[in-house]
């Protein structure tokens, strides 16, 4: 018997180099495995990057629901909820109110960094799982009792500041009110405790979840203290959830430029830093999807601005710190952020320089929530590193087209599930940080507040790929015909990418590294690829049938 090796596929016997495939009969070729209703509905989802006119790309589907069958990396409402938005906050008792199935994903399943000395209390919840675990005879009965019971028995042994409930889908299903709970509990203990609706069937991804937390968080804690901080330059940090020691790094570069952070929006924060975020100047939003929610309600409701920063990459680090140094438009801020890019950036170009012999020209792929999928791409640009596709699992089109789409974005049946809040000025509080025409306008010194130009405006156009809800059958396809150097996901695809023989990097945890944020991140992140994607250990990936395929052998019988 002899065992032949796998035959090329089409794609590499018609091409020697990726810029020499069509990516739409690469697509063409991937949708022609699926029957032909599903296919059309893919197909959407699945977009070659170029420009459909002078201001706009070429649509794409996100944000309606997974077809049914297809493996997705997607995760659910109490996901975005409880493990993205809430879950880095350290002094807050977050209780997942349904079975300890559900409950196991409040125990720090991301790897959320926090540092307790900064308040007073030293309080860090993090480490704990709370959960009421309901059973059989709860579904049955209701948990509401429970639910009081386990709120008390949180509040005897701790004595937090807060509390907060999250509904899984039994609880949903059911008909437990948690909000009718939440709202006894806390006059009978005289702490803040409220609950988020976040069954996890709501909306079509954990992107439901963010919206739902981030009414939350404005409605039950933001403008609890008018406490006004000392500090030239105040902003708040969203969408910045310390994963792997990120917001340690950006606040210390941050206090060098003189800058103060008020509130980070939620990584390594407190409940105080929360409270008192509506007094800060600036809103700066890292995670545009997550978080962007509670920036424009802050902006209608007390009169803060938002910008769109990036500091994953040490050039959007710098074009970053430039931005907010020239909406103040202070020159000693801006004298002083110069002197801090100057001094950073002598050891990021040693670092490139270096990586750049190994590097230069290799293809990575990233799938990543937030808008990871597009900073990233910053650091690879750096490394002299091309990426040929990109998306998310949870985005809506205006992180990949820009938010000048949203006034043509239908409002479907799941989007409708999730409260929109009416937001109105604060008669007492409202104090526009800057003039009432320049918050119109969306514009002050020349820099455009209010707005996200998307992903795939950063990315080569006709040869790369913007892929929404990317299915498992579509990455095994794609790095069976580009062969990325590595590819960047989350856990669930981790180990079916390592079985191609190439480097997986998980971004939504960084595995055990970090942090890669600002230009001490950047760094790290250099090396770790280099080490990943050079590393010797993928040339023993093969079984030795597979490296040496001609293998004899004869039949008992004969």
């Amino acid at each position: 018997m002899t065992v032949m090796p796998d035959k090329k596929t089409e794609y590499e016997e018609s091409a020697t180099s990726w810029r020499e495939l069509d990516p739409e009969e690469v697509k063409k070729g991937i949708m022609a495995k699926y029957p032909p209703k599903v296919a059309r509905k893919r197909s959407k989802h699945f977009v070659v990057n170029k420009k459909k006119d002078e201001q706009s790309y070429e649509p794409i589907q996100a944000n309606v629901r997974t077809i049914p069958g297809i493996i997705s990396q997607r995760g659910c409402c109490y996901a975005g909820c409880k493990g993205v938005v809430m879950g880095p906050t350290r002094d807050i008792i977050n209780l997942t109110h349904g079975p300890i199935g559900c409950g196991f994903y409040s125990w720090l399943t991301r790897r959320n960094q926090t540092d307790p000395s900064t308040t007073p209390d030293g309080h860090n919840f993090m480490t704990y799982c709370f959960s009421t675990d309901i059973e059989d005879k709860e579904v049955i009965f209701g948990g509401e009792k429970k639910l009081k019971q386990a709120i008390q028995e949180a509040f005897d042994i701790f004595k937090p500041k807060m509390i907060s409930v999250f509904s899984t889908c039994p609880i949903g299903l059911i008909g437990d009110d948690i909000h009718s709970v939440t709202r006894e509990m806390q006059e009978k203990l005289g702490i803040t405790i409220f609950g988020f609706s976040c069954e996890g069937y709501k909306g079509v991804s954990q992107s439901a979840g963010h919206h739902v937390a981030n009414n939350g968080l404005f409605m039950h804690v933001i403008g609890q203290d008018d406490t006004v901080q000392e500090g030239e330059y105040k902003v708040n940090l969203l969408g910045e959830y310390n994963i792997g020691g990120d917001e340690f790094i950006i606040d210390e570069l941050f206090e060098k430029c003189g800058i103060k952070i008020i509130s980070t929006f939620s990584g390594n924060s407190s409940v105080d830093h929360f409270r008192n975020s509506h007094t800060a100047d600036l809103n700066l939003i890292m995670c545009h999807r997550s978080i962007n929610y509670v920036a424009d309600m802050m902006e209608e409701k007390y009169g803060i601005p938002w910008m769109k920063i990036n500091f994953l990459g040490a050039k959007s680090t710098a074009a970053s710190l430039r931005k907010i140094a020239q909406y103040y438009g202070d020159q000693k801020l801006i004298d002083r952020v110069e002197e801090v890019i100057a001094e950073e950036m002598v050891d990021v170009e040693k670092a490139q320089a270096d990586v750049q012999t190994r590097l230069k020209g290799k293809l990575a792929m990233m799938f990543v929530g937030g808008s990871r999928a597009h900073h990233y791409q910053e650091l690879f640009n750096e490394m002299g590193m091309q990426t040929i596709a990109a998306g998310y699992e949870f985005a809506h089109r205006d992180d990949y087209e820009g938010r000048h789409v949203l006034p043509s974005i239908t409002v479907d049946a799941d989007s409708r599930n999730i409260e929109e809040l009416d937001v109105e000025k604060d008669p007492t509080r409202y104090n526009p940080r800057i003039p009432e025409d320049e918050m119109e306008q969306e514009e002050r010194h020349g820099i455009k507040l209010k707005t996200y130009d998307g992903m795939m405006p950063d990315m080569e156009e006709n040869f790369t790929y913007s892929i929404d809800d990317i299915s498992q059958y579509e990455t095994e396809k794609m790095i069976e015909i580009y062969k990325p150097a590595i590819f960047c996901a989350g856990i669930k695809e981790k180990y079916m990418v390592q079985k191609h023989g190439m480097p997986m990097k998980q971004l939504h945890s960084y595995d055990s590294g970090g942090p890669y944020a600002v230009f001490k991140g950047a760094i790290n992140f250099y090396y770790e690829i280099d080490r990943m994607i050079n590393s010797k250990v993928w040339g023993h990936i093969r079984a030795p049938w597979e490296e040496n395929p001609e293998l004899a052998a004869m039949y008992a019988n004969e």
